[in-house]
């Protein structure tokens, strides 16, 4: 039995059955990333002693019949912005090099309540900003479909870590696509859930209002199953929701008759790669083929969904990231001769060039003189935008669009032009600024081999829907 080449569910039934065992699933994994990790570049921590001893247990449980999960004993990866109780979570930035947080995020817990054993912390965008994972501190991730390319980001290291085959799965943050953009640059599957489906209690902030922890995997049954397992009500976290219907897997279904399915004539027009548009709508034939009623509309407003969210995310950044001075914990610099020159010297040395932009950025459009015209005016359209959708989702129970404009950039391309790729996430962020779940699935590879994603959006709360459609997309293609 190929261990790595099973998916987190199979695994878990194999161990139950035992077939297998967690230690060997892990001592499996942490192989795999000793010869492949020089290649890739998923991880900044591995933690090898602590995840072999975390297996041992989970195996004695499973075997005194205290774990019968569907994850127990699966080996996960967490993006390095999720704290962890004693290992180095750095969110890629110097100004957390040698931060180890005394307790762990909620939706970690419920992955280890769960039985899931945690190898160490993924690479990513230096405090999520960006969408290549190539602004980390620690060097830059490479897609394991073809190392020239970028994995995405900021969820870069998650969702290649699971393409590598170095985790069965992992979790991953998504401020404006960070989960769903880099799932489908690596071809696997990414999923953003409604806002407060999922703590953010432990996820080191970026975009207050946008963040939402999400699974990254193999295919749609783990997507559903990892994100069973981490939903739940948290009092710590003042923004999670109380859900009733949270048995996710149970939409794991193949059937999609009657379902409406509509398609934004405003995300196939100027700027999106022939090849992804082709993968795309034939990915649409197929659900129509199936059973499913497809047609075309307008989404308006798109245009203005990239100025509104970076004036939104830059403001908010410029304030969560206020907390990082030196003083506390994290970088401090040396031979500063009073409080206020420590403080500028630990944030210039500490900070990389994205986040400087994004917090002077944030701080310009929350200053005195400009916070109506850009930062009132942007909390304006965002409701405009919420408002769009709650009329496309009147008529249609699901829509249906590209991740990604073009399919995964060489290295060293995006960086020349910040502004370039921030155009990029044009179909990703609407979803965030709406607070609306989606999901992306690969479906199908251009010419050059590199994976192409489909992206599904739905209304709030509707995260089966979405699940359903996926899981029958799948069916269909395998």
């Amino acid at each position: 039995m190929d261990i790595l080449s099973l998916t987190a569910v199979e695994l878990a039934k194999a161990i139950r059955e035992g077939k297998t065992t967690a230690v060997e699933a892990t001592q499996a994994v942490l192989d795999r990333i000793a010869t492949a990790e020089d290649a890739y570049h998923c991880y900044v921590t591995v933690e090898r002693d602590k995840a072999l001893q975390q297996a041992a247990e989970v195996q004695k449980k499973i075997e005194q019949g205290e774990l019968t999960g569907p994850l127990a004993g699966v080996p996960f990866a967490i993006k390095d912005n999720m704290c962890t109780e004693g290992t180095l979570t750095t969110c890629s930035s110097k100004i957390l090099e040698n931060f180890i947080p005394t307790f762990s995020a909620e939706a970690v817990l419920n992955l280890e309540k769960a039985g899931a054993v945690i190898l160490g912390k993924t690479n990513m965008d230096e405090f999520a900003m960006g969408s290549t994972t190539e602004t980390s501190y620690y060097g830059v991730t490479k897609n394991p479909r073809n190392p020239e390319h970028v994995p995405g980001g900021s969820s870069g290291g998650s969702a290649a870590a699971v393409a590598a085959e170095e985790c069965f799965a992992a979790l991953g943050s998504d401020t404006g696509g960070s989960i769903r953009q880099p799932a489908s640059y690596c071809g696997v599957v990414g999923m953003k859930p409604t806002y407060g489906t999922v703590s953010r209690y432990g996820l080191i902030a970026y975009g207050s209002s946008l963040d939402q922890i999400g699974p990254l995997t193999k295919d749609v049954t783990d997507c559903a199953t990892v994100l069973e397992a981490i939903t739940s009500h948290d009092p710590k976290d003042s923004t999670s929701m109380k859900r009733e219907d949270t048995d996710f897997t149970s939409a794991l279904v193949a059937d999609v008759k009657g379902l409406k399915i509509g398609i934004p004539r405003d995300y196939f027009g100027e700027g999106l790669d022939p090849e992804v548009r082709d993968a795309v709508l034939a990915a649409a034939e197929v659900l129509k083929a199936q059973g499913a009623e497809v047609e075309e509309f307008d989404l308006s407003l798109v245009d203005y969904a990239i100025p509104t969210y970076y004036t939104i995310a830059a403001a908010e950044a410029s304030s969560n990231l206020e907390r990082f001075d030196g003083v506390k914990y994290g970088y401090r610099a040396q031979n500063a001769e009073d409080l206020h020159t420590m403080y500028k010297r630990s944030r210039s040395q500490g900070f990389g060039p994205e986040v400087k932009r994004r917090i002077m950025l944030g701080s310009f459009v929350l200053s005195s003189g400009y916070y109506d015209a850009y930062y009132l005016k942007a909390l304006r359209v965002k409701a405009l935008i919420k408002k769009a959708f709650d009329e496309a989702f009147a008529k249609y129970d699901v829509i249906l669009g590209p991740v990604a404009p073009t399919t995964a950039p060489k290295l060293g391309s995006s960086l020349v032009d910040p502004i370039k790729m921030y155009l990029g996430d044009i179909y990703t962020i609407s979803i965030n600024l709406a607070g609306l779940p989606g999901i992306s699935v690969p479906c199908g590879t251009d010419s050059k081999g590199l994976p192409i994603g489909m992206q599904l959006i739905g209304d709030c709360f509707r995260e089966k829907t979405l699940i359903r459609a996926a899981y029958t997309y799948e069916q269909s293609v395998k």
